[in-house]
Formats: structure tokens, sequence, C-alpha cells
């Protein structure tokens, strides 16, 4: 998912540890053949596991992992297109549901039904009757805040997208550039589908206004600008509103020592826009057997519990369950603003130009 919150450890300065390839790595596209016994995973930056779940997966099908990370959401996505030909690996993770219509449309995946995949929630399935993606993880994009900044000056946090634009939250938003950000992006689209498509513009011209920040990307918004995460607070940042996630706060308290009895940050659910991660068979994986395998293993009961204190996200399956950090300090929004993705496809890439427009010049 992005910069996003599956890097909220590294932000924390704690890091979570890259997933090394097991077995022999191969040259070239990184792919292997029919015949192999490893199967290349391509993601973004942001993937991890526990190393005692891929032991077990590499266990049971004889398959050892090798994961490439390369770089995040959008940067991989765009990569992955343009090396589709001649792929780097099998299985691709991390196109989320902003950019999925980029890599259906260049044919990126070819069609898998994962063994499993009828207790997938059907609010999260796409692609119908193609099976070319298999989601994977559930989140919120939301505005968090610096708990402590509030309290300190009896203000209460915002709680909408309207309490933004308002005169006590001037000068306090950081946000991520919506043409490179998968979190910025979220964002955007949140705005267009609270205010629609003729009105989010000028809802953009008022966050301006009240002195909006535009960074790069999530780990600079969040843990160089933000006050209250942990590299923001040693930093001195003095942005106490960021763009992150619903999951950010329970990652505060599980990366912090001593751990604190309640989450320095706190979210605006009224500011929620839901974000949704697919993986897929790549066209021309050299190890497709190997592939189906893994994307099997990705929406298997022990790695969707294995996967919300790994990367902050939520499961996708029923009866998965999550930890009780999220359940007390980050549940999911109970109405996020949502968006087609037929729509997503439809007005992306004007919405993003008319962005960058409005927003950076």
């Amino acid at each position: 998912m992005s910069t996003s919150k599956k890097v909220v450890a590294a932000a924390l300065g704690l890091g979570l540890a890259t997933l090394s390839a097991c077995g022999s790595s191969d040259s070239g596209s990184g792919g292997s053949d029919s015949g192999s016994k490893t199967v290349t995973l391509v993601s973004h930056n942001s993937f991890a596991a526990s190393k005692d779940v891929l032991k077990a997966f590499e266990k049971e099908t004889g398959y050892k992992v090798r994961v490439l990370k390369d770089g995040d959401a959008g940067q991989a996505v765009n990569k992955a297109i343009l090396t589709k030909d001649n792929p780097q690996g099998d299985v691709f993770f991390g196109v989320d549901n902003t950019l999925l219509s980029r890599a259906l449309d260049n044919g990126l995946f070819q069609s898998y039904e994962a063994k499993g995949a009828e207790l997938i929630r059907p609010q999260y399935r796409a692609d119908q009757g193609k099976h070319r993606v298999t989601p994977v993880d559930s989140g919120d994009i939301c505005i968090n805040y610096d708990k402590a900044y509030f309290s300190k000056r009896k203000l209460n946090p915002p709680s909408s997208f309207d309490d933004l634009v308002k005169p006590d939250y001037k000068n306090l938003l950081v946000t991520e550039n919506a043409s490179t950000s998968s979190p910025g992006l979220g964002f955007l689209l949140g705005t267009a589908a609270r205010y629609g498509d003729d009105k989010w513009q000028d809802y953009w011209k008022k966050l301006k206004a009240n002195g909006v920040k535009v960074v790069d990307g999530w780990e600079q918004a969040y843990n160089e600008e933000f006050s209250g995460s942990a590299g923001g607070r040693k930093a001195k940042a003095d942005r106490p509103l960021v763009v992150s996630y619903a999951s950010s706060p329970p990652a505060e308290v599980v990366f912090a020592d001593p751990r604190p009895e309640t989450a320095p940050t706190g979210v605006s659910y009224g500011t929620c826009f839901r974000q949704i991660e697919y993986a897929g068979l790549l066209s021309n994986a050299r190890n497709s057997e190997g592939g189906k395998a893994f994307l099997d293993f990705l929406i298997s009961k022990e790695f969707q519990e294995d996967m919300p204190l790994n990367m902050f996200v939520h499961p996708v399956i029923e009866g998965a369950s999550v930890p009780k950090e999220f359940t007390e300090y980050g549940p999911a929004a109970k109405d996020p603003e949502t968006m087609a993705p037929s729509k997503i496809a439809a007005n992306r890439d004007q919405w993003v130009r008319s962005w960058t427009s409005l927003v950076l010049k």
C-alpha cells in the first residue's frame, strides 16, 4: 500500500526488516522458469511478513520466496507495466483501488482465481468474472492528529473535511502530492467523493488558502513534518495534522519503547477514504504455478492474521481476526468515503492534473 501505513515502523525509526530472497536468486528479470522452486514477489517497499509464516508456506509448497521491493506503490506499478513483457517476478502485490485500472488496462495480470477466494468479503472484490487481481488487504486513509498539540491549546481536533478549511486549523495540515503518493491520491479522491465532481476543486482552493502544505510522499509527511509521530517529535515538526492511515496510531503504540498506555495520535474519522490493495499473477510470469500458490497463500487465514502488525492493514477474508492494538487504537472507519473503480478510472488522471494546477502552481 504505497508509501503507506505499512512503513509506519520505519517512520518510527525502528524499521521493518527487509525480506531477502530465500534460496538462490535469478539474474536478469528475476523470474524463474516453470520448473523453478523459487517464486518471486514484486512489491512496493512496504511488504512485510513474519519469517515463520513465510517458512510455513515454503515448507508446505516447496517453493522458496524471493521478495523484490521496487519503490513506493506508484513507482512499483509503473515499473511493472514497463517490464510486463519480461517481468521481474511472478506475482505483483501492492496495486490499490486508486491505480487498479491503470494496471488492468495495460494487461499487467493474467486470470487466476485464488483458492479460498469465496471467503473474501464482497465489498473488496474487483474485476468480477476475470479474476485478474486478488484482494489482499484494506485500510483507511484519514487525517491523523497530534493529541498533545490540541490538548495544550484546548482546541478540538478536526472531525470532518469541512473542519479542515476553518481558521482554527490554518497552517496545521500536511498532505502528500496526489501525483506521486498513494495516500495523497486517496485523500484527493476522498474529497471528490465527499464534494462531488464539480465542487472538490472549490474545496481545495479553500484548503490551499488555509495553508495546507504538500510534500512528495508519506514518509516525509508523517516522519518529518507531523508533530505527533515519533520521528516528527524528534525533528520538532510543526504540523499537527497529516494525511496518513487509521492504523497509524497502533503503530505509534506497538513500536514505542516504553509502550504508552494510549496512542499519542488520533484519527479524524470523518475524513477517511477506503483503500484496498490487490495482488495478481503477472502476465508473463516464468513460474506461474509458484505464483498461483503464493496468491493462495496471501488470502490464507495464516497470512491474513499475520498482516496487521507487519503491514498495519486489515484482512479482507471472513473469519480473520485483528490484534487488540487495532481494536483499541486504530479501528477501521465505520463510514469511509468510497468510489467505484470505474469512476476512478474515468476521472483519476484528469483530476490529478487539475489538482496539480490548482494546488502546486
